[in-house]
């Protein structure tokens, strides 16, 4: 899934194109990341400042993504997978307040 001995070839041997599987590793990688760091975050934090942080966040993602140019459909696909993140972070951490 993900190479490391690419980095030590020459020339085009070194950026070949990703696979499928080594692209969803990546993102499934950078959503495990996410989701770890927002419940830590979440676990210490109360009502009102999570909705500072959906603010932060939706704010963060639309000056992100204007340079990138993409088309209103994309946008909202990437507003929906982050709310969807931080709505899972927050579901989880409740889950484990509930737990302990």
């Amino acid at each position: 899934m993900l190479s490391t001995e690419r980095d030590y070839k020459r020339g085009g041997e070194r950026f070949p194109i990703p696979s499928q599987g080594e692209i969803e590793g990546k993102l499934l990688m950078f959503e495990v990341i996410a989701i770890t760091c927002l419940q830590e975050l979440l676990a210490k934090t109360d009502s009102h400042q999570i909705r500072r942080l959906r603010h932060g966040l939706l704010e963060n993602l639309k000056a992100q993504s204007a340079p990138l140019k993409l088309c209103a459909d994309e946008k909202r696909a990437a507003k929906e997978l982050a709310l969807q993140l931080l709505t899972l972070a927050c579901e989880e951490t409740k889950d484990e307040k509930m737990a302990r």
